[in-house]
């Protein structure tokens, strides 16, 4: 009987010619400002911009690598491989560290990130999708609605964000970015990024980047080589996208939203 007294006020406001609508989620667009080269046989899982260069994590067993690339040519400048049977997935970088997941083998690696040596392994349950941070902790997606938050000293979950959607759960959030205090989150085989609010994992905007992704039979595999991959360079204010297998990474500059589902 509690909650029967401020529904009925509700109904009586509503009813009254008060307007009772949900405020729906902002989509935001995007312009592109610069483009650089990829590499087509990436097929990016992890993706992050550090001190002038791009860190990229791929996929597929056989041809997971981390590779830290030159942003103007596309080259790649140093690679840690990782052998079968594993899948690479997520990485991030954490003070001298590079963190690296991967899908189903339940472990990740970690490696010196000046060298890429191979310094340790850790292990976590579930999935490994996407990895970044907020400063003080480690954030990981598994494809669930659920933000791990890790503990970067002992690479254990102490926490968890739980991210919907005016209410609704919002599921197989893939590749994330931590940018300007949100959170941005590819949402897998979609041409949208969600902007997570971390404190409440409330959605508070959209991006849509139809139209951004190759031409089919510019790609091997149009179905898979799908957007997956943010970067974000705080000192410059500067937001990268690509996606699996994409000849370019774009730098997008968001445009003004409209009000829509």
């Amino acid at each position: 009987m509690k909650r029967l007294v401020p529904l009925l006020a509700l109904i009586a406001l509503c009813g009254a010619g008060f307007s009772c609508a949900q405020a729906e989620t902002p989509v935001y667009g995007y312009k592109v400002l610069h483009t650089y080269p990829h590499d087509t046989g990436a097929y990016t899982e992890g993706f992050f911009y550090l001190n002038g260069f791009f860190y990229e994590g791929t996929g597929t067993v056989g041809q997971s690598t981390v590779r830290k690339v030159d942003m103007k040519t596309g080259e790649v400048l140093q690679r840690a491989i990782l052998p079968p049977p594993d899948y690479g997935e997520g990485i991030v970088a954490w003070k001298d560290k590079l963190l690296e997941l991967t899908w189903q083998s339940h472990h990740g690696y970690i490696y010196d990130l000046k060298t890429f040596k191979q310094l340790g392994t850790f292990d976590y349950p579930g999935e490994g999708w996407a990895l970044t941070e907020d400063g003080h902790h480690i954030l990981m997606s598994d494809g669930t609605p659920a933000i791990r938050v890790i503990d970067p000293d002992t690479l254990k979950q102490i926490g968890q964000i739980n991210v919907t959607d005016d209410g609704t759960p919002v599921t197989n959030l893939n590749e994330i970015e931590w940018v300007k205090g949100q959170i941005y989150a590819n949402v897998w085989l979609t041409n949208r990024i969600a902007r997570i609010d971390p404190k409440t994992g409330h959605v508070v905007g959209w991006i849509d980047l139809t139209g951004l992704a190759p031409k089919p039979e510019d790609t091997p595999d149009p179905q898979n080589d799908v957007l997956n991959g943010i970067a974000y360079d705080a000192k410059r204010d500067r937001l990268f996208v690509t996606g699996k297998r994409w000849p370019m990474i774009y730098e997008i500059e968001l445009t003004a939203p409209q009000v829509s589902k």
